[in-house]
């Protein structure tokens, strides 16, 4: 016990706990910073979401083909079809997700630290535990969320209908299918989104570990505190290697998620038989449509937004 303590402590150097924050200021601050991110990343998930929808006559097969066909069409602002809605209901979607991750996470590594793991592997599984619990916090805004803005990233696209803005998308679907309609592929969404987050939180608690011993740091607690640039480079790399581990495994479950959200309301395919249509038309690799956006997306996203996450706490801490 004594010695999970000390490592504990040692890594306490680089990483700010939920209990030493300035809750509003983060929070408040918070959210311009995220909305930020999202500014900058969202024409990826625009991309990713139309290669998932392709039909298998679509000309569009690759990224390029894609944006072309968007800027061609629509100009810059094609790219960011749906982003209103998502800003909208990102905000609260973060609040929840940050809470429930930084309280599960205290509360997880309490619970392993009896067990005597070695550093790595109590960070994977509190990070783990952490990620999971927010991401399934988060579902019941982010997939209504994504059902709309979904729907607005392919609207004129390989025959889906047009609509005239979220509201109208939301109209549409709950005068179709009810509120559940904002639902649909929930139960899909919590099995992909959930153990992404998990993945993709206990790489990165458990890659920044190993990253750390590599640079001999995390043996003596009298150590020198490392600069802040070489925490951020360890960050950054520990948020390239959680996103290339969570794209890889959960990319399938995503595409059969995001077609089931788009199709139109005549069709309603149940998740079989989109995994027949997907099967019939490119074979197991059709599962693994816009891999190449959703590793770059989640690679990128991960690192982008916990550099600003970590810095976001580092500008929160309280004063003594």
């Amino acid at each position: 016990m004594a010695a999970s303590s000390s490592r504990m402590q040692t890594f306490g150097q680089t990483e700010i706990n939920w209990d030493k924050l300035d809750k509003t200021k983060f929070y408040v601050v918070g959210a311009g910073i995220f909305t930020g991110v999202t500014v900058a990343l969202y024409p990826v998930s625009v991309v990713k979401t139309r290669l998932q929808v392709a039909s298998k006559d679509t000309v569009d097969r690759n990224a390029f083909s894609v944006i072309r066909s968007i800027l061609k069409t629509d100009g810059v602002p094609g790219l960011y079809r749906g982003f209103g809605t998502v800003i909208t209901g990102a905000i609260p979607a973060r609040v929840i997700f940050l809470t429930a991750l930084e309280t599960t996470k205290v509360a997880a590594f309490r619970m392993v630290e009896p067990f005597e793991f070695s550093e790595p592997t109590q960070a994977a599984i509190a990070n783990g535990i952490a990620g999971m619990t927010a991401s399934m916090f988060a579902q019941g805004v982010f997939v209504p969320i994504d059902v709309i803005s979904q729907k607005l990233m392919v609207q004129g696209y390989s025959g889906h209908a047009h609509y005239n803005g979220g509201l109208d998308v939301a109209r549409k679907v709950i005068k179709s299918d009810g509120i559940r309609g904002l639902y649909r592929g929930f139960g899909l969404s919590v099995m992909t989104y959930s153990p992404s987050s998990a993945v993709w939180w206990a790489s990165y608690g458990s890659s920044q570990r190993v990253i750390w011993r590599m640079l001999g740091h995390g043996t003596d607690l009298k150590e020198v505190a490392p600069s802040t640039w070489t925490i951020v480079s360890v960050q950054a790399a520990g948020g390239i290697i959680a996103g290339a581990t969570a794209s890889c495994i959960t990319t399938p479950l995503d595409t059969i998620k995001t077609r089931l959200q788009v199709m139109g309301h005549e069709k309603r395919p149940s998740a079989r038989q989109v995994v027949k249509n997907l099967i019939a038309d490119d074979g197991w690799k059709g599962f693994y449509r816009g891999l190449g956006p959703r590793f770059f997306s989640m690679s990128a996203w991960g690192t982008s937004m916990i550099l600003a996450y970590e810095y976001l706490k580092r500008l929160c801490v309280k004063e003594d």
